[in-house]
């Protein structure tokens, strides 16, 4: 007997990629380590301190334990649940300087000659890397050459421990040195992660955009498939429609194609792409120097605003169509005038006109079943928010006025034809 083997699959959940660091989640790291770096320092002071405990007065003493060292102690609690990490820091950096500048009048005897250095200066470090937390770039380096310099004057007081200028600068240097380093570890991180989070958005704006031009192409397929066996099946059938029946048939083949296209155009995908008002109207008129018959075009007062792609076709074509229906039904003699304008409205608005002398038509002769004027002009507008008005007479020629945006557009295109006065 023939073994027979199967193949199973590795059921074995995806091994989640990691997410690379941001800037939230590398300010997240930084304060937990300045506040865990900040505990440390003070925990080491101790010894100094407490050996330093008869040269302050008792109520400056707990008083500068309590601002310092408790802050040290609440801002690791902060930073671990990202909480007022700012504002304790903040106040572990104010009641530092605070501390440092005040030495004098805590020591119980200023005059007398300190022994050993001030136990703040070594907390000078946890203080200006504070302030590169809690602080914008150069206002954690003002500080940070700030907070040194006041020890330094301190040192030189005898209260300070009396040293000379040259040990008290030497001192103040070290004390910059070392928090320069700090600072520029965050600044340098602070900038890498804005890179990173500058390049993730910009490759989620790419992939937004490369899904919406994929929407776009799918919906033109769909469309085209419409086209073809709809639309295209309806002209073949209306094309050899010669018995009433067959007519009524075309005619509701018609009516349906037409639904399945107002539904795919409601279906498609907005583009954000704009379109400048006046390239619209140099398009228009530049459509218009390509007809066969002159046509007069004067555009006026057109705004520097901008109209979305959807709203430029909609605009352009119903122009076109208007222009053409006037070379095809307004008669071919040269003594018909036609003639277009475009003005504009506001900033992104438009009037536009198109007119002729020609022949006219009556508006009520106007089969129900001619979907020209209604479909590619009045409705064509309408969808894209503006409003189309027709006004005709026989003999009387033939205006087309289009105007974007209609202010009192309703949501049902009604086509407006009107007969010209006699």
């Amino acid at each position: 007997m023939a073994e027979m083997t199967t193949s199973v699959e590795s059921t074995a959940p995806p091994r989640l990629q990691r997410r690379p660091i941001s800037r939230s989640q590398m300010e997240v790291v930084a304060s937990r380590s300045v506040a865990f770096f900040g505990l440390l320092f003070g925990a080491q002071t101790f010894p100094v301190m407490l050996g330093q405990v008869g040269v302050l007065q008792p109520v400056w003493f707990w008083g500068y334990n309590v601002a310092i060292l408790g802050g040290l102690l609440v801002s690791v609690l902060a930073a671990m649940v990202r909480r007022f990490v700012r504002g304790i820091n903040i106040w572990i950096l104010v009641a530092y300087l605070i501390a440092i500048g005040t030495w004098p009048l805590a020591v119980v005897d200023p005059t007398a000659v300190a022994k050993e250095r001030p136990w703040l200066w070594f907390l000078c470090t946890v203080a200006t890397a504070a302030a590169a937390i809690a602080l914008s770039t150069w206002a954690a380096a003002f500080y940070l050459v700030l907070a040194p310099t006041v020890y330094g004057v301190i040192r030189l007081t005898p209260s300070g421990g009396g040293a000379p200028w040259d040990l008290a600068a030497l001192d103040t240097v070290y004390a910059i040195l070392l928090g320069g380093a700090v600072l520029m570890i965050i600044t340098l991180l602070r900038g890498a992660a804005a890179s990173v989070d500058a390049a993730q958005a910009t490759a989620l704006a790419r992939y937004s955009n490369a899904i919406r031009h994929h929407a776009t192409e799918v919906e033109r397929v769909q469309v085209d498939s419409i086209v073809h066996d709809s639309v295209l099946t309806t002209l073949i059938s209306a094309a050899r429609a010669f018995s009433p029946d067959a007519m009524e048939l075309s005619a509701t083949m018609a009516s349906n194609a037409i639904g399945h296209l107002r539904e795919a155009a409601a279906a498609s995908p907005d583009d954000d792409s704009l379109v400048s008002v006046e390239q619209l109207a140099s398009r228009i008129t530049g459509a218009a120097e390509t007809l066969s018959a002159p046509i007069t075009a004067r555009v006026q007062g057109v705004g520097a605003g901008n109209v979305t792609v959807q709203v430029a076709e909609a605009l352009y074509s119903a122009s076109v169509q208007a222009m053409v229906n006037s070379l095809q039904h307004a008669g071919k003699d040269d003594s018909v005038d036609r003639w277009l304008r475009i003005t504009g409205v506001g900033a992104d608005g438009l009037d536009i006109e198109i007119g002729d002398t020609g022949a006219g038509f009556d508006p009520d002769d106007v089969p129900v079943g001619r979907l020209g004027l209604r479909v590619s002009i009045v409705e064509r507008v309408a969808s894209a928010g503006g409003r189309a008005d027709i006004a005709s007479g026989p003999g009387e020629g033939t205006v087309v006025s289009i105007r974007w945006p209609d202010a009192d557009a309703e949501t049902d295109a009604d086509i407006e034809i009107e007969g010209r006065a006699d």
